[in-house]
């Protein structure tokens, strides 16, 4: 049995002490946690059909207060115009469970979706997305024709009566309109023109079967 506090043997040697020096501290950079899609988000307190001025807004969390805002209120239809469905804005369950209340209090109400980048969203697997797989009679997707000309904005349809845009998409700031038809009127016929010469795209077809 080895006994670690015996003394050593007249034949063993002892070894000389190792002579250590510590390099340092190092910092340890971990990854940024991505935003928590499920930390409930607070709308914007105004009524759709009702609150009449003009709302601009530049940060981030003011787009996503006005459209969740719109996506609550809806009582019939929802039109949304994007580049790639804008993960920061969309892509969380507040905005998932708005439009699920919408398609399911009626099979007439009806969410359709127009976009320029279908393959993001399908690589990510956005929210929207995954609802369109359960929900197919209500709620479509399709893709902006390449071929003809379109307008570089981004913008969400509700009701006849609410719109949010955004002049440049890469970009947070825009405006939102609660109660504004006339307007509303001029983007629905915009996108319902473009709505009759999209594409369904082959990656999306696939991801939705």
């Amino acid at each position: 049995m080895n006994d670690e506090s015996a003394p050593l043997d007249e034949n063993e040697t002892e070894l000389p002490a190792i002579d250590f020096h510590s390099p340092g501290r190092f910092a340890v950079h971990n990854p940024a946690l991505p935003p928590n899609e499920f930390a409930p988000r607070e709308p914007a307190p105004f009524q759709l059909a009702s609150h009449s001025p003009l709302e601009r807004f530049e940060l981030p969390e003011q787009a996503q207060a006005h459209a969740l805002a719109l996506l609550q209120q809806a009582r019939h239809s929802l039109c949304l115009y994007s580049t790639d469905l804008e993960p920061w804005l969309y892509n969380h369950s507040s905005a998932q469970e708005a439009c699920t209340r919408l398609l399911l209090a009626n099979p007439r109400n009806r969410l359709r979706i127009l976009l320029r980048d279908v393959s993001r969203p399908v690589k990510q697997g956005h929210r929207l997305l995954n609802l369109a797989r359960r929900l197919t009679s209500n709620l479509q997707i399709r893709r902006i024709n390449p071929d003809l000309p379109s307008e570089e904005v981004a913008y969400l349809l509700a009701d006849g009566h609410g719109l949010l845009l955004r002049p440049q998409p890469d970009q947070h700031a825009g405006y939102a309109l609660y109660n504004d038809p006339g307007r509303v009127r001029l983007r629905q016929a915009q996108f319902d023109q473009a709505w009759d010469n999209s594409l369904l795209d082959p990656d999306l077809r696939s991801f939705l079967l």
